[in-house]
């Protein structure tokens, strides 16, 4: 398989993985806490990936760069996914995924990444088809709702960014491992607290399983590579195709109907993630001073 090949199934596999988890929480959140809902995920998630990690000898070298292990942890874990639980109880699955879809602008704003005019005309370009997918309603929209996807998106941004300069070194199934292990574990008293009195619907758990398995821990080993492909801020431009599988799995599986801001979107989208993703060509280096 060449590089080109491999980064595009990467691509793929993410913008599929990663554009379900918004219908689960969804469904989640209805009978759990929150709280509830990121133990769940990152204990189950820690439970298939520590072993693994241990086996391999990859877990030493992690613990011994424990301040940037946390740092990752709670900025791409343990923050964004409480608040995104919190927030799909006030605010529609689609206009989540609308605010989440900036994360690549403000990801490159705060890494400052020089960006050639094609990559950020690409970026542009795929959130004005996220825009055109979803629509913008802001009727009866919750502000708290609001206040914390923007927490969300500042914590994806963040993390591909930690985790290109601080931790890039190390293996990438040790870091993902100890980051789910870690979040488990403070989230384990508080989720004690708020425990369903009984146990929740087959729906729920199912979603909770489909969300540790597939979206957490499978999902987060392909995103360490695509990072490695393609960089920290082009990785992130996933979410521009997120809102697309959602409308598409609603389309499909629900009977909703497909309007023409959806085919609009639908084409911006791909578009623009082609031109985001696409590498620049690299200019001559100068020739050294004499």
């Amino acid at each position: 398989m060449t590089d080109a090949s491999r980064r595009w199934l990467l691509f793929g596999s993410m913008c599929l993985i990663w554009g379900v988890p918004y219908l689960l929480i969804r469904v989640a959140v209805r009978d759990l806490d929150p709280a509830v809902l990121v133990f769940a995920r990152t204990g189950i998630g820690a439970v298939l990936l520590l072993p693994l990690a241990a086996a391999r000898g990859e877990l030493v070298p992690v613990l011994k760069r424990w301040r940037p292990l946390l740092a990752f942890a709670a900025v791409e874990i343990a923050v964004p996914w409480l608040l995104l639980s919190s927030a799909e109880r006030r605010l529609s699955s689609s206009f989540s995924g609308l605010m989440i879809a900036v994360v690549p602008l403000v990801g490159a704003l705060i890494a400052r990444e020089r960006l050639g005019a094609r990559s950020l005309g690409g970026l542009v370009l795929g959130l004005g088809g996220v825009v055109a997918l979803v629509g913008l309603d802001l009727s009866g929209t919750s502000a708290a709702g609001v206040v914390e996807i923007a927490g969300v998106v500042v914590g994806y941004a963040l993390g591909p960014i930690v985790l290109a300069r601080r931790l890039s070194d190390l293996p990438a199934l040790g870091v993902i491992a100890a980051s789910l292990g870690v979040t488990a574990v403070v989230y384990a008293p508080v989720a004690a607290f708020v425990l369903p009195a009984s146990l929740p619907p087959a729906k729920v758990v199912a979603s909770v399983v489909a969300l540790a398995v597939v979206c957490t821990a499978l999902a987060f080993v392909l995103f360490f590579a695509l990072i490695e492909q393609i960089g920290p801020v082009r990785a992130t431009v996933i979410t521009y195709v997120n809102p697309a599988v959602a409308a598409a799995l609603g389309v499909g599986i629900l009977g909703e109907r497909f309007t023409a801001g959806m085919g609009v979107g639908f084409v911006l989208i791909l578009v623009g993630s082609v031109l985001a993703v696409r590498p620049r060509r690299v200019d001559a280096a100068p020739a050294p001073a004499t």
